[in-house]
């Protein structure tokens, strides 16, 4: 390779929904963009999840000069502390996906090894010879980034998950205007997110998901249970909204969902009042129509919240008829048949089950 040649190394999330993971390298220096997990087919049994292979990073730890996280999504954050143990070097992220990183790695022991910086939408730091712009993109979860990475080489674009959603549940959409200053200085490549690309015509706006909400809340006469992703900020502030349109107190279930929400209102990106927000002890103890729980599990995992509810063992929810269960999801490939094995558990259990196919409950 010559010296001032820039290489763009996908270690992982290219051809493949999750495990997420760019390295951009330019006169032997590093820039590493995400470092995500990604859910194992059915058939890789005693497998939790997968992370990228990042052999290349370790061989070359010394030239790592920073990982930059897009946003705080498990596709994108879940293998950070598995590079940690392998690489030093400083963790640059938004506030929320930072206060989410705390979280993960204060688990795992690894909080004293991480150099955490934080970054704003409209920041520039120099990595290296690499000069990155920070830039708002809307997504499902509050505080994500795409990235102009500037080198002798030139410029990259590098957007992260996105979405150009005009009236977004957190009202700040994508920054348009960063994208056109972007544009006129000459772009020498753009790394653009491609999910359901190949569906045609355009995602629709989030908040047709609170006329769904509002209708499943309306008809419900027992217990609701919605479940979604732990790090879904933008749909527990969607539920909490809507329960509190309908006289419902909200409960959260599932350790990561917990400890998620409670950062995320820590740090003002989740707006749940006090009153409003009960513990799940509580909650179980409330009339079945005044209370919505949100739990993890959305994907049919086994061992999440909704997995043990579908197969009866978990030890204090039980389904019964009268409870509608919402997957407000979509099946991430290759877990469509957890997904809907969950779904026919659920039934079978007399619950009312409220998923995509049915009605629009979630939007990618």
């Amino acid at each position: 390779m010559q010296k001032h040649t820039l290489r763009l190394i996908p270690l992982g999330g290219l051809g493949e929904v999750g495990a997420n993971m760019m390295a951009y390298e330019y006169d032997n220096q590093i820039l590493v963009v995400d470092a995500g997990l990604m859910f194992p087919e059915n058939d890789m049994l005693g497998i939790d999840y997968i992370i990228p292979d990042f052999t290349y990073l370790k061989q070359n730890r010394d030239k790592v000069k920073g990982i930059v996280i897009t946003h705080g999504h498990e596709d994108h954050t879940g293998a950070v502390r598995h590079v940690l143990e392998e690489i030093n070097a400083p963790i640059y992220s938004t506030p929320l996906t930072q206060g989410l990183l705390e979280v993960k790695l204060a688990k795992s022991g690894m909080m004293q090894r991480a150099k955490l910086e934080t970054v704003h939408a409209g920041d520039s730091r120099k990595i290296g010879p690499f000069t990155v712009d920070f830039f708002h993109v809307c997504h499902s979860i509050p505080d994500a980034v795409g990235l102009g990475i500037d080198s002798p080489a030139g410029l990259v674009v590098h957007t992260g998950d996105y979405k150009f959603d005009h009236t977004p549940v957190d009202s700040w959409p994508t920054d348009y205007a960063k994208l056109a200053e972007l544009q006129s200085r000459g772009v020498l490549a753009l790394l653009a997110d491609s999910t359901n690309s190949e569906r045609p015509g355009w995602t629709p706006s989030e908040h047709v998901i609170d006329d769904a909400f509002d209708r499943v809340f309306r008809e419900a006469k027992g217990r609701i249970i919605i479940a979604s992703f732990a790090s879904l900020v933008s749909r527990m502030q969607q539920v909490a909204n809507t329960a509190v349109r309908n006289g419902r107190k909200m409960a959260f279930a599932g350790t990561s969902m917990v400890d998620n929400a409670r950062i995320a209102r820590k740090l003002g990106y989740l707006e749940i009042a006090d009153a409003q927000l009960v513990s799940l002890e509580e909650g179980l103890n409330l009339p079945d129509d005044k209370v919505v729980i949100m739990v993890t599990g959305s994907q049919g995992e086994p061992t999440s919240i909704l997995g043990r509810l579908s197969n009866g063992s978990h030890r204090q929810i039980e389904v019964e008829a009268g409870d509608t269960v919402v997957l407000s999801s979509h099946p991430i490939p290759g877990n469509e048949e957890n997904v809907y094995r969950t779904i026919n558990q659920l039934f079978a259990r007399g619950a009312n089950v409220i998923y995509e196919s049915l009605a629009p409950v979630h939007v990618s």
